[in-house]
């Protein structure tokens, strides 16, 4: 077990808290590998015209930025915000858009670009939201397809990694906002 101490902003108390084990599961490099392998396939699927990816804030915007570096076709971008964490390592359930889409959907290809996915029940939101637009086709690219504790039927079109189960940080995957710019992906073990 480690500890630290942290400090609060102009506070000169500190308290011990227990540092979580960072466990490697994906390196910088199998991540890259991997990104750019999702972006020859897209870029294949879609060779005849533009696609929008929607990016999910804030967990995907790493991913989302290594994508479309790799992709050798027209493309636009757009966020969504979404909120079901509260705080800690479990969805509230309770899911609220925090940002709208402000690019025009109507008769375009749409993917969604989303860091985790995990109960599935976001995603099914967001599905439903996007298809409110119009648009000719909606499409699901995740960096992680998390099984353990998915509640939604979910088909995920481009997913680069599954797992089954454990919490991950890293490439913009967070805890409690922490975490996000680690280069690999970690699980935490507490």
């Amino acid at each position: 077990m480690v500890y630290a101490y942290f400090f609060t902003s102009f506070d000169i108390t500190a308290e011990f808290l227990i540092m979580p084990e960072l466990i490697p599961v994906f390196t910088k490099d199998e991540i890259k590998s991997m990104v750019l392998s999702i972006a020859e396939k897209i870029s294949s699927d879609y060779q005849s015209g533009e696609i929008i990816l929607i990016g999910v804030l804030k967990g995907a915007f790493i991913f989302l930025s290594d994508l479309i570096r790799h992709l050798t076709i027209p493309v636009a971008i757009d966020f969504v915000g979404t909120s079901s964490y509260e705080s800690g390592t479990s969805s509230s359930g309770d899911i609220r858009l925090t940002k709208e889409v402000s690019v025009d959907l109507k008769h375009k290809d749409v993917i969604i670009v989303e860091d985790i996915v995990d109960t599935g029940l976001t995603l099914t939101y967001l599905i439903d939201y996007i298809k409110s637009f119009g648009p000719r086709s909606v499409k699901i690219c995740a960096l992680i397809d998390k099984q353990e504790r998915r509640e939604a039927d979910i088909r995920i079109d481009y997913p680069c990694y599954s797992i089954n189960k454990g919490f991950l940080v890293g490439y913009g995957l967070d805890f409690n906002e922490n975490y996000r710019g680690l280069s690999g992906i970690y699980q935490l073990k507490f």
